[in-house]
């Protein structure tokens, strides 16, 4: 920290922004302040808020996304298409996709890439649920339904690296495999495409 001394309160808090990604010092104490600053209501709806989000958010036990039901909203719904699988990276690219309104399917969130030089490996993200999910072992013990899986991931170096891998498992299934690419720079993260893009992406999109 710098040599500006906080109460040890502040300095606590400013401590806990700066451990969020792209915090540093500066914004963390510019949060710190505006949670100070602000009314009690809402420095205790944040707290209650956090705490929420911990104690009551688990992963589908289906698609692997954040939910507070299980399985979640999407894969409960009957009106999307049940034999569609996107595989994306993390929850933020699913809830781009959702939020272009264009694919009616369902949904698989691997929670990372493969990234050998950070020490991710197949075993630290959810390429194993997807491969039971495709074979039919689910936690319903129901057949799967699963045609198509759509790999919707990034066109960089560990977005590639992960969709070969994933081609190369399910090529010994009998299952569709296709790859979003009309609209989709090379090095482009899903997560920052507009919904524009992401339709004609999907639409676009290549059998593998």
């Amino acid at each position: 920290m710098s040599d500006v001394k906080y109460a040890e309160p502040i300095a606590r808090l400013v401590n806990a922004f700066k451990g969020l990604p792209g915090i540093g010092e500066k914004t963390a104490s510019r949060l710190a302040l505006f949670v100070l600053n602000a009314k009690r209501d809402y420095a205790e709806e944040l707290g209650k808020s956090l705490i929420a989000v911990k104690d009551n958010v688990s992963l589908c036990p289906s698609c692997m996304t954040f939910s507070d039901i299980a399985p979640c909203g999407i894969c409960r719904d009957p009106s999307r298409e049940r034999g569609v699988v996107c595989v994306v990276g993390d929850y933020k690219d699913m809830v781009a996709i959702e939020s272009a309104g264009t694919y009616k399917g369902l949904y698989h969130v691997l929670h990372g890439l493969l990234a050998p030089l950070k020490g991710i490996g197949p075993d630290d993200i959810k390429i194993d649920e997807l491969l039971m999910r495709i074979k039919g072992d689910q936690i319903d013990g129901r057949e799967s339904e699963i045609e198509e899986v759509i790999i919707a991931l990034g066109f960089d170096g560990e977005g590639e690296a992960t969709a070969l891998y994933i081609q190369r498992l399910l090529g010994a299934i009998d299952v569709k495999v296709t790859r979003i690419a009309s609209g989709v720079p090379v090095g482009g993260s899903i997560e920052y495409m507009d919904s524009s893009t992401l339709g004609r992406a999907f639409e676009g999109r290549k059998e593998v």
